[in-house]
């Protein structure tokens, strides 16, 4: 079993560390992540400059581009097998809702998905690392049992896992995507020189949040795990815009 792991928090983040730690004695386990953090990056690909990876002392692989970069050449070339899966986190922040959207580690695990094994996405409810082990834990357990998992092929299993002791978590729970309602303006700032600049603002609060979702399961103690796909064609639109379109005829 070989399992591809990269992030977004880059190389040298802690929730890296602890994802590795928590496979590499049960599978051939390669680290191929940012060479910096990466949050955010979507599935964006580096087309404007070649991509130079470096081997770290440590054994990892460190790459000066985006999480899909770094999946995308561990699975066309730069590894000389081809991974049985992507396993990508552990990642310092929520990956809720709309979240998945933007997020590079949600990213990473779906350029995973041409693979044999479904992906998983893990992510950890807390920019601190008191209570990572129990982020590992499940990271661990779940990766391990894959092989009992019937999924259809380009699945992607979206994990987040709440600041909890271990044994303070309630257990596992099969979620739906959550919905936030729209970020904050961003922050306009000035610079010495006068020129205006810009923070993008925290995302916004669970809208769509109840029994069921992925906010819902975590801040009540479970670990949420929701299967993704990358088709979003929206099937219930077709008989509106059909009828739209024979208006144009």
């Amino acid at each position: 079993m070989r399992i591809l792991i990269s992030n977004d928090d880059g190389v040298s983040a802690p929730g890296l560390a602890a994802l590795y730690a928590a496979l590499a004695d049960y599978a051939q386990c390669v680290v191929i992540a940012p060479d910096q953090d990466r949050s955010g990056a979507s599935s964006s690909l580096t087309l404007d400059r070649p991509l130079h990876p470096q081997h770290l002392d440590n054994g990892f692989i460190s790459i000066n581009g985006t999480p899909t970069d770094c999946v995308h050449l561990g699975i066309h070339g730069l590894l000389e097998h081809e991974p049985d899966m992507v396993v990508s986190g552990i990642n310092l922040g929520a990956n809720l809702g709309d979240d998945v959207l933007y997020s590079g580690t949600v990213a990473a695990a779906l350029e995973g998905r041409f693979l044999q094994c479904p992906s998983f996405a893990f992510s950890f409810l807390s920019r601190q690392v008191d209570n990572l082990g129990t982020a590992a834990h499940y990271a661990r357990l779940l990766v391990e049992a894959h092989e009992q998992l019937d999924l259809p092929p380009r699945t992607v299993l979206n994990v987040n896992i709440p600041n909890l002791p271990l044994a303070n978590v309630r257990g596992i729970q099969l979620t739906r995507l959550g919905h936030r309602t729209r970020a904050a303006a961003p922050v306009r700032v000035v610079d010495p020189r006068g020129r205006a600049g810009y923070w993008i603002a925290a995302a916004g609060d669970a809208e769509d949040g109840g029994p069921g979702t992925d906010f819902h399961a975590v801040m009540q103690g479970y670990v949420s795990i929701t299967p993704l796909q990358l088709d979003r064609t929206y099937q219930d639109g077709f008989s509106s815009l059909n009828a739209w379109l024979e208006g144009m005829a």
